[in-house]
């Protein structure tokens, strides 16, 4: 079995936009007529020039390989022009690319990925979701304590025992930097509230994105310690993970990060300084299916757990969703709220979603399948990053 060809879709995600402006998935076909698709997870560039990318990197190291062939491809696109080194761009291509040849190889011997990589652990994965906003809604769940303690019972309601919500925003490009008093008071109002709402119904973990330097991330901890929550996500930025070890070694609450980390080389350091005990990967980012079980079993003998993480498309959910019912050390999965709405129209069958938890499926692959159709009913025609931030500082 060979591999023949590829095709891409930058597809637009409809309001509310849940998951990116877009997503960009990739197919792969055999010359035997078998189909595996990927999703690469790629804020650094435009779709257009990602998709030249994709295209890249098939034609150089992917077209007529075998798709068994793993490790092999993994380390010709990782070494490709001289740079062995973790490249977040080009890995994500690479991501996307590997995960599209687990569902081939899946298909090809009728087993889904998370027989191959290990057998099934969980027969149902713990879920949370971001606080999302509401049509209707008065003021702004984001910035709104009352409103986000409301909508985080209101999940609970629906089975979830985590929720997840990051009030410091906003987060610039000059990051990092000294909390205000405002965002501190306002960080605290939110866990403060949303705890008196679920009480020991759910977890709390509390998001950022890099904003703070250690000095103001430990500030930022000691408001949130008397909630408990579960985590505190990324506090400062990603590139030293030494200053993250540093507020890990002066706050009570698990510091958990990766979801812009790429490759085992960077989860390594993670481990190693004891920044975080628990791992965020995201699987259109960091290397792709095997790279995140060779990351996930670092992580285990570190007594570390995993979180994968999920803000773009259900292809590299169902890929998170593999990975997490392969692994043992698994806390919990990112979903974007019960994996219904657009990420369910773009799939032939929905991803399972159940009372707080998501359920592996039993086809072969990936266990799913894009609806083509849908697709080419929402190209993404604009040239605006998936993410952006603020491009000035923030007081």
């Amino acid at each position: 079995m060979k591999i023949r060809d590829l095709a891409t879709f930058v597809v637009g995600n409809p309001p509310p936009h849940f998951g990116g402006r877009y997503f960009l998935f990739l197919k792969l076909t055999t010359d035997d007529g078998i189909t595996g698709v990927g999703e690469v997870y790629c804020d650094t560039f435009g779709p257009r020039t990602v998709v030249s990318m994709i295209e890249d990197v098939f034609a150089r190291h992917v077209e007529g390989a075998d798709p068994f062939r793993i490790e092999s491809m993994w380390r010709q696109v990782y070494g490709r022009g001289y740079s062995m080194r973790p490249d977040l761009s080009l890995v994500g291509v690479l991501s996307g690319l590997e995960t599209a040849c687990w569902d081939l190889i899946g298909k090809s011997v009728g087993k889904p990925v998370y027989e191959l990589l290990g057998g099934l652990v969980h027969e149902r994965v713990r879920s949370y979701t971001y606080l999302y906003p509401k049509p209707g809604d008065a003021t702004d769940v984001y910035t709104d304590p009352d409103l986000a303690a409301t909508r985080a019972s209101e999940y609970v309601g629906q089975g979830f025992t985590a929720v997840k919500f990051d009030p410091a925003s906003p987060y610039s490009v000059f990051d990092p930097r000294q909390p205000s008093l405002e965002t501190l008071e306002r960080c605290e109002a939110f866990v403060a509230r949303i705890r008196d709402a679920v009480g020991s119904r759910a977890d709390l973990l509390f998001g950022t994105h890099g904003q703070f330097t250690p000095a103001g991330a430990i500030r930022l901890a000691r408001r949130l310690e008397p909630y408990d929550p579960l985590w505190l996500e990324e506090p400062t930025p990603p590139e030293r993970p030494e200053e993250m070890a540093r507020v890990a070694r002066q706050t009570r609450i698990p510091i958990a990060t990766g979801e812009r980390l790429t490759t085992k080389y960077e989860f390594a350091r993670v481990l190693e300084t004891g920044a975080a005990s628990i791992l965020q990967l995201a699987l259109g980012r960091c290397g792709g299916l095997l790279e995140a079980k060779k990351i996930a079993g670092m992580a285990e003998a570190h007594y570390a757990q995993i979180a994968p993480h999920l803000y773009c498309g259900p292809v590299e959910g169902a890929a998170n969703l593999h990975l997490a019912a392969c692994s043992p050390n698994l806390l919990i999965l990112e979903g974007i709220e019960t994996w219904g709405g657009f990420h369910a129209d773009v799939l032939r069958s929905p991803i399972r979603w159940e009372d707080g938890y998501v359920i592996p499926p039993t086809e072969p692959g990936l266990g799913i399948e894009l609806d083509e159709d849908v697709l080419a009913a929402h190209p993404y025609d604009g040239d605006r990053l998936h993410l952006e931030m603020e491009e000035d500082p923030v007081g």
